[in-house]
Parts: structure tokens; sequence; C-alpha cells
């Protein structure tokens, strides 16, 4: 019927692995399905049409009523179109574009006003100037700026750097016998701490955990050295699906360092009391000090969290009062203080 009165619409249609687009001038759907699997040589049989902006299928009765020059994608069977999003993934499935990709946006971010759109621009140009491939200070020494000059690779910066993060953690457990009024109680746990660090050294403080040239179930990040948020410590993944490569340039470098490697049981609020209630009336030979290592030092209790993921108020975890001591004559004794322990 519509092909009685209609005129002949023109469209702009191109296909879902080509963003070339070409005019044509059709009655129908029929007409413009024919004309353009001829343009692009694509078979009849199965082929159909939907709008460029979100995928929305082009029946022939939607077909007559289109603004002249719709742009319209046109599939062939079993195709689908999800819209601009489509064109988006296509672009950054390939490092192909990522030059035009990042003259485009700068040259958009130079007018753009809108806040949003802004993020969007300046997020696309931080993940697109990637230079994550390079690794020796010659290479890239807008990255090594501010590092101490005895790092000559980003790797052994990263590593450097995560063994300083958990260095901290060591201060933290020696500073806790201040706290301890009985002398023997406190030469107790300090012979713990002492110990505890003497693990942490034979592991290399784990500085693993952030060196891309380490093996992958030793380390955090990609080859690459992409690192994703785990989530905060109740969940198991992160919802935001925070990301971030540290090797990719300087300011990811520097905004990494607000990344937070969080204790899931927490340090100050359960490991040290634990273990300083431990030691109360026994000796650190009777604790379990691979226990209070895992939690204090690895990833079994560590989690690597981006910012805003890092809860900072009570995790509500408390330790194992099974795994506190080492020898069955001291847990016999600490199952009547076992609230007290964890």
């Amino acid at each position: 019927m519509f092909g009685l009165f209609s005129k002949n619409k023109p469209v702009k249609i191109r296909s879902c692995k080509d963003n070339r687009k070409y005019g044509v001038a059709a009655k129908d759907m029929k007409e413009l399905l024919r004309k353009g699997c001829k343009v692009f040589q694509l078979p009849l049989s199965g082929a159909h049409v939907c709008l460029s902006s979100d995928g929305t299928e082009v029946t022939e009765e939607f077909f007559q009523t289109l603004p002249d020059n719709t742009e319209l994608v046109l599939l062939c069977r079993d195709q689908t179109w999800g819209g601009v999003v489509c064109d988006i993934g296509q672009l950054l499935s390939t490092d192909r574009h990522a030059d035009g990709l990042i003259e485009a946006a700068k040259g958009l971010l130079s007018d753009e006003q809108s806040p949003k759109r802004r993020k969007i621009l300046t997020d696309l140009l931080h993940n697109l100037d990637d230079r994550s491939e390079l690794e020796k200070r010659e290479e890239d020494e807008e990255w090594f700026k501010g590092v101490d000059t005895r790092f000559k690779t980003k790797s052994a910066y990263m590593k450097y750097n995560c063994e300083s993060r958990i260095r901290g953690y060591v201060k933290e457990v020696d500073a806790a016998a201040k706290t301890i009024p009985k002398a023997k109680v406190r030469e107790e746990f300090l012979k713990t701490s002492k110990c505890l660090a003497g693990m942490l050294k034979a592991a290399k403080h784990n500085g693993c955990y952030f060196d891309r040239t380490e093996k992958e179930a030793d380390r955090l990040c990609t080859q690459a050295g992409w690192f994703t948020c785990q989530g905060s410590f109740e969940q198991e993944v992160c919802q935001s699906l925070h990301s971030i490569n540290p090797y990719g340039s300087r300011e990811s470098r520097i905004v990494f360092s607000t990344w937070n490697l969080d204790h899931r049981i927490e340090k100050k609020r359960a490991i040290i009391p634990a273990l300083l209630e431990a030691l109360q009336d026994h000796k650190s030979t009777d604790v379990n000090l691979s226990y209070f290592y895992r939690l204090l030092f690895t990833r079994e209790n560590l989690k690597l969290v981006h910012i805003v993921c890092h809860k900072k108020g009570a995790h509500n975890l408390l330790c194992d009062a099974e795994e506190i001591f080492n020898t069955g004559k001291a847990k016999q004794k600490a199952k009547g203080r076992k609230r007290r322990l964890v």
C-alpha cells in the first residue's frame, strides 16, 4: 500500500563492518534492501535494516515515517546492532584508530562545556595515551619524573612501591609493643614481631604483587600492568569495575597510590589485638606465626581496592580462634578464652 502513494525516500545507509555511509533513495523496504545489498555486496536473503543511533529494527510501516536522510545500518541474517556502542567497541578493539581518537578527543575537549562529557573525553584520552608497553627509564622518561634514579625499570619501582606499603604494616605491629605494660609479655611480643618481620623479609616483602614481570600466580596485575579493584571487604568482586594501569602513564602511577591494600580482617581492630591477647599467658613459640603472617602480609587477607571501595568503618570480621595457636596444649588452654581471643 505504501508503495502506491510514497515517493522515493532518501536515507543514509552503512554496513555494520564499515562506517562509510552511502545515500540511497527507495520507495519501500523491499527496494531499500535490494539497493543496499547491491552497494555492499551482501546476500539479500535474511537482510534487514535498523536505526544507526539505537539499533531499532526498521519495518515497512516504520520506514515510511522516517525523516529524510535518516542514518540506517544494513545487517545480514543473524547480525545485530546495538547502536553507537557498537561503533565504540569496534574503535577500541584495535590500536589502529588510537591516534585518530586521541586527536579527535583533544579537539572536542577544547570546546566542551558539559562536565559529564568532559569527564568522558578526559578518561578516554587518559586510557588511549597509554605507554605501558615501555619499560625502561630511557624509553619513557616522563613516567619516571619524581622517581628515584636508582630505579631503571617501571617494574622495579612498582615492586618497591608494594614492598614499602607492606613494610609499613611491620612498623604498626612493632608500635603495638609500646602499649604493653607487662615486661614479660612485651618481650614475647617483640620476639613474635621479629619473627614475623623475618618471614616477610624471606618473601622479599611480597613486592611481587605489583610487579608485572613476576609469574601470573604471584602478581595482582596482568602482564601488561592492568590492576582490577577486588571490591570492598565484604564483596566478591568490585561492582563498579574499577581498573587502572599505573604502568601506562605518570598520572596513572600517581593515581594508583590512592588505591589501598585493605585488610579484610582488620589489622588494628582484630589481628594485632588477637596477637596481644594470645601472648598474655603464652610464649611466642606457642603462637601460630604462619597464621598471623598470612593475615598481616599476604593476599589471603589483603584486597587491592580503589579508594571508593575502601570502607574505613569496622569490618566486623574476626580472627579464627582455632588457628591462633600451633600446639595442642595451647589450643586447649585457650578454649575457655575463645571469645576474648577473637
